[in-house]
């Protein structure tokens, strides 16, 4: 698992309101080679996180070099880092510093 730092600020300032607690967090993670048509993923733990939290962001220290990236909350604590790649050819990325901003929503 990838090592994580959490930030949380809570209360209803942000974003006009819509959410009552905000985390920001980031792991280091080296996905290493990515064939053509296949994905990588790894997690990253944000402790207080809960299944229905969105990811608000995501970001990368390198170039993803084409390759899609997303992240989703997938069990409490944790958010699943993804890249995925249909560029035609392998890509081998750095180990990187992936950064995420997960909010929950005032409807929980």
């Amino acid at each position: 698992m990838a090592a994580s730092s959490v930030v949380v600020k809570e209360g209803r300032e942000q974003f006009g309101g819509v959410f009552s607690k905000v985390w920001a967090a980031k792991g280091t993670i080296n996905f290493a080679e990515v064939a053509d048509g296949d994905e990588a993923v790894d997690t990253i733990a944000v402790p207080g996180v809960a299944l229905g939290d969105v990811v608000v962001a995501i970001s990368a220290s390198i170039d993803v070099e084409d390759l899609g990236l997303t992240a989703a909350v997938t069990a409490a604590n944790e958010v699943t880092v993804q890249v995925w790649n249909n560029t035609g050819g392998a890509i081998n990325l750095a180990s990187a510093v992936y950064k995420v901003i997960v909010a929950r929503t005032i409807f929980e």
